[in-house]
């Protein structure tokens, strides 16, 4: 047996990653727990847009698709892209994947060489570095502000002689909006010095208060990444895309053929229908939304904790200190430890607000126990 293990040899990449700590807390929490480390809306995916997956099924719409994404889906981002965000991508500019998160695994595969070093926030969002690391990379933080926002001058001077550097505005675990200016600097610096800016807007609909900017409105040297998952409650229908230069798109679509071939048929035409059809649903989420970020936050202010309201997303970021974290989890309330992040903010917990109001009451009994011993 012992012979056998021996044989039995892994990618030292892949040995040097650890599962993700969200994914380990959400396997492990109990029936009576509330989750509230899940970044997943608890909102169903709008009717009409079921339907026109159903629609495409009756169809028979259930082939491969072209590598890029089906036409309509493309021309309809392309115009989404256009009203929205005012950028101008055209549809051979833009490729459908599997979730953002293959848009981000196809980018770093695409563009990244044997040690370039990839630039993220810390804390920031868990697949960042592991994606880098993946791709033969070297994964390093750049440190927050004490709003929560990435400290610019310090980007800058870790942004010298970098590959990558991938910029999250509304952030993942933090929920803080990067300001126009931060994101013009950060941009137009990397555009300077030839570090390609990745740009993940996939909460960029849920903001409250604050204003979305596209990074690419201030470079050329930049690739736009988002998904249908957060804006349509479509996380499990796994629908992404990218959009950029040409030449970037060329060689991640390389990556993407061998690695997927082509994202779901039927979810790309239930995406066609999400952003060609009424946008309601995406206002109500919203709305509930900000609800609940207001009753969590002035519930766990009034618990004597200090720190930034978040602007956007569905995250709260709250310094609440190792020992309460681990009495939190213990009271059955899943909440995902700083350190889970990077190696910034280890007091620091998140907690996503994507859960009913009931939970997100009977969460605050439970913390308020934990805080009374």
């Amino acid at each position: 047996m012992d012979m056998e293990m021996e044989k039995m040899r892994c990618a030292g990449r892949c040995l040097g990653i650890e599962i993700s700590g969200i994914r380990k807390l959400f396997d492990a929490a109990g029936p009576d727990s509330i989750n509230m480390g899940l970044g997943q809306p608890d909102f169903d995916t709008p009717a009409h847009i079921k339907e026109g997956a159903v629609r495409a099924l009756r169809e028979g719409k259930t082939g491969y698709t072209s590598n890029m994404g089906i036409p309509e889906l493309r021309e309809a981002l392309s115009a989404k892209f256009k009203k929205e965000n005012n950028l101008e991508y055209s549809p051979d500019q833009i490729m459908v994947t599997a979730g953002a998160s293959e848009a981000l695994h196809v980018i770093m595969h695409g563009l990244v060489e044997p040690g370039d070093r990839v630039l993220y926030a810390d804390p920031g969002f868990v697949s960042y570095g592991a994606l880098a690391v993946l791709a033969g990379g070297k994964p390093e933080g750049v440190p927050l502000d004490s709003h929560l926002r990435i400290d610019v001058e310090a980007a800058k001077e870790k942004m010298k002689g970098a590959r990558l550097f991938v910029l999250n505005s509304p952030g993942n675990p933090t929920g803080a909006v990067e300001t126009r200016e931060n994101i013009r600097a950060l941009v137009e610096y990397g555009n300077d010095i030839g570090v390609t800016i990745v740009s993940d807007e996939v909460y960029e609909h849920f903001i409250y208060g604050a204003q979305h900017w596209s990074a690419a409105l201030f470079g050329d040297d930049v690739i736009t990444v988002n998904a249908a998952s957060k804006t349509y409650a479509m996380t499990g229908w796994r629908l992404g895309y990218m959009a950029g230069p040409k030449e970037y798109i060329e060689q991640c679509l390389k990556v993407h053929q061998y690695c997927q071939a082509c994202a779901t048929s039927i979810s790309q035409y239930a995406a066609l229908t999400a952003y060609t059809g009424p946008q309601d649903c995406v206002g109500e989420m919203r709305n509930e939304y900000q609800f609940r970020r207001d009753y969590l936050y002035r519930e766990l202010t009034e618990m004597g904790f200090s720190f930034p309201l978040p602007e956007g997303a569905f995250y709260m970021f709250a310094p609440l200190g190792k020992d309460l974290i681990g009495r939190i989890l213990a009271m059955g309330v899943v909440i995902v430890p700083g350190e889970a992040f990077g190696c910034n903010a280890p007091e620091y917990a998140r907690m996503s607000y994507a859960t009913s109001r009931d939970n997100l009451r009977e969460a605050v009994k439970r913390i308020k126990k934990a805080i009374e011993g």
